[in-house]
């Protein structure tokens, strides 16, 4: 019989996605597959949605209940510390115990590299990088892991996420790129990136491999993006006007110095965040991917129509 899953954040990004890779031929979602809700009328009809809320841990009595795999995706991002502690800390300890209780075999949670801080990281292995997040909702989710690794769980830490739905990465890069009114040149660094669909891939291996992974895996592609590349891709696929000259790193600094939102961002992009694979896509047996450029490229069309609706 095939392993009962419950999902949290189906409705999210990343969530959504890994709900997408367990769709049956016909596009439904299979009967053996639960999606942990607030909303279960968003758009779940066709699947065994219960209503909870990682905010409020009394909702989340009895949602494993014959589960054997916990697929967590769901996250808050935000400036609300208080927010961002309640959902990410404490709402996954109380999953986590949750799971126990209900002798769920495996729980998979999607992290983030964030919980590193800020790098250089070059071709860095998970077992050898110290947690230092700096922000309110990279140590929630640093948290949220221990509740996680505690209960022998896995661990996913990609790093830039790129996709349909992402409204992040992409569009960061591109208002960045709009407040240099420039590209950027001669930026050597390393950026580790991984296509949204490859990413849900990955949790769902996670969840259902034979090989019962544990602890902690960085899940990006293995061939990292360089920071000028990166920029260009965006510029490109979203048919950006950038009247000025190429900048070099000082130079977008400068112009950068009123705007220090951008200027975090920038800095982000001058040294090296490059996670290493250990191996995890091999042993689930999930490709990779085709890389950073093929992905983009096959996602721009969404991206250009968030662009239009966000403008």
């Amino acid at each position: 019989m095939s392993p009962r899953i419950l999902i949290t954040g189906g409705s999210g990004f990343i969530g959504g996605h890994v709900v997408a890779a367990l769709r049956e031929p016909d596009g439904a979602i299979p009967s053996r597959v639960r999606l942990l809700l607030r909303d279960p009328a968003g758009g779940a009809a066709a699947a065994d949605a219960v209503r909870a809320d990682l905010a409020d841990p009394a909702s989340l009595r009895g949602v494993c209940d014959g589960v054997d795999v916990v697929l967590h995706c769901a996250s808050h991002v935000g400036d609300d510390e208080r927010l961002t502690e309640t959902v990410n800390d404490h709402g996954t300890r109380a999953l986590v115990e949750e799971a126990s209780r209900a002798g769920v075999a495996r729980v998979v949670y999607v992290s983030t590299a964030a919980v590193y801080g800020r790098g250089p990281f070059t071709d860095a292995p998970a077992h050898e990088l110290p947690l230092a997040p700096t922000s309110p909702t990279s140590r929630s989710r640093a948290a949220a892991e221990r509740h996680v690794l505690d209960a022998g769980g896995v661990v996913l830490r990609p790093h830039l996420v790129i996709g349909s739905g992402d409204r992040w990465v992409v569009p960061g890069l591109a208002a960045l790129t709009g407040a240099l009114s420039a590209r950027l040149k001669g930026v050597a660094a390393r950026q580790s990136v991984v296509d949204v669909r490859a990413l849900a891939r990955a949790v769902v291996a996670a969840g259902l491999s034979e090989h019962s992974p544990t602890g902690v895996h960085h899940v990006n592609h293995p061939e990292p993006v360089g920071s000028s590349d990166l920029m260009d891709a965006v510029t490109d696929g979203l048919g950006l006007r950038l009247p000025d000259p190429p900048l070099d790193l000082d130079e977008a600094r400068t112009r950068l110095a009123a705007k220090p939102r951008a200027l975090h961002h920038l800095g982000m992009l001058a040294v090296d965040h490059w996670f290493a694979d250990d191996g995890f896509w091999t042993r689930v047996g999930v490709d990779p991917g085709t890389g950073f450029a093929q992905s983009f490229a096959q996602h721009a069309p969404w991206y250009r129509e968030f662009d239009t609706r966000s403008s």
